[in-house]
């Protein structure tokens, strides 16, 4: 635990990195990346996009010099990936590119990372390697894209990803998980939490695609790294929130038949505030429950016990189902 003040000063260098470039790239953001409302957007005032540049610029920035500092190697694929990620992003928020290309670029990205990997890093020893890694792959895509999903609402993925960047730091600080992505974790815990008062109801800017997406792709390596030490069920617990609302969404828009890679407002985030949720209420929520999750998370490493890790679990979905149940029903007047 030596490290808590260096770890806290690097969450604060790169909220201050992030705010910072925030509040000077918004002018241009206003100017050539303006988010337009339509009938499946949950804002009603034009409002730039992008400012995930900032967030990932900070992120990147402090991870790499702290990593210098502390002689820590961050894995070259996951920066370079991270860059190019973004970029798919930024063209995507500019002109909207056709979903092959975006998967085809998605998946050149997700899978630099997964296939420069270790051989040593393995989730399931009995599996093929080849095979894990595979699978890795697919999920690593579905999570990139279900982080972009999520972004609909003010301060959503603020709501989730600082709690789960915090567990993350926390583990790592307790020898729990990998020094380069604790150094990862902190710094976007940091620079998020330097973008949240620019994406507060009503958002002055919006991450955007170049923000979103890289997020997820430095995220999902972080719970990654989680699983390849042996915490699997900690590393599916952080995230439970927004696999369950975004595969549950996507599952239940295949079977009605609808173009389930379009825009829309189907998730349980969307239908609350449809329901009658003020936007305060839905990210307070999510906020607590992936509090919760990560008191789970963190409570299945330490306890090192299989009954402990069931029950973590279990009382993980049950929370889950409780918050999607209640979103999904109108607010009583």
């Amino acid at each position: 635990m030596t490290a808590v003040a260096p770890s806290l000063l690097a969450v604060a260098i790169a909220a201050l990195i992030s705010a910072l470039i925030t509040w000077i790239s918004r002018p241009l953001l206003q100017r050539y990346a303006l988010a337009r409302p339509n009938a499946r957007s949950s804002h009603r005032i034009p409002t730039p996009q992008g400012a995930g540049i900032a967030v990932i610029a900070a992120t990147l920035l402090v991870a790499i010099v702290w990593a210098a500092v502390a002689d820590v190697a961050i894995p070259q694929a996951l920066v370079g990936a991270t860059v190019g990620i973004a970029l798919v992003g930024f063209a995507d928020d500019i002109v909207s590119l056709p979903v092959l290309v975006r998967l085809v670029l998605q998946a050149a990205a997700v899978g630099a990372v997964v296939f420069t990997s270790p051989e040593t890093a393995h989730i399931v020893p009995a599996l093929p390697l080849a095979l894990e890694r595979g699978l890795i792959l697919l999920a690593g895509i579905w999570f990139v894209n279900l982080v972009n999903f999520m972004d609909g609402l003010d301060l959503m993925t603020v709501a989730e990803v600082v709690p789960v960047t915090g567990a993350l730091l926390l583990l790592g600080l307790l020898g729990d998980l990998s020094w380069p992505a604790t150094l990862i974790a902190a710094a976007l815990c940091g620079a998020m939490l330097g973008f949240a008062p620019f994406n507060k109801p009503a958002a002055k800017v919006f991450l955007g695609d170049v923000g979103s997406l890289p997020i997820g792709l430095l995220l999902g390596w972080c719970l990654l790294e989680l699983a390849w030490h042996g915490q699997p069920a900690a590393a599916l617990l952080l995230p439970a929130y927004y696999l369950a609302d975004s595969t549950i969404t996507l599952f239940r828009r295949v079977a009605r038949r609808e173009q389930f890679w379009s825009a829309h407002r189907s998730h349980f985030y969307q239908r609350a505030t449809d329901n009658g949720f003020k936007v305060p209420q839905v990210i307070g929520e999510v906020f607590a429950l992936n509090l919760v999750l990560a008191l789970l998370a963190i409570a299945t490493v330490r306890a090192g016990s299989t009954a402990i890790t069931i029950v973590s679990l279990l009382a993980g979905a049950i929370a889950i189902s409780f918050v999607l149940r209640h979103f999904s029903r109108p607010q009583a007047c």
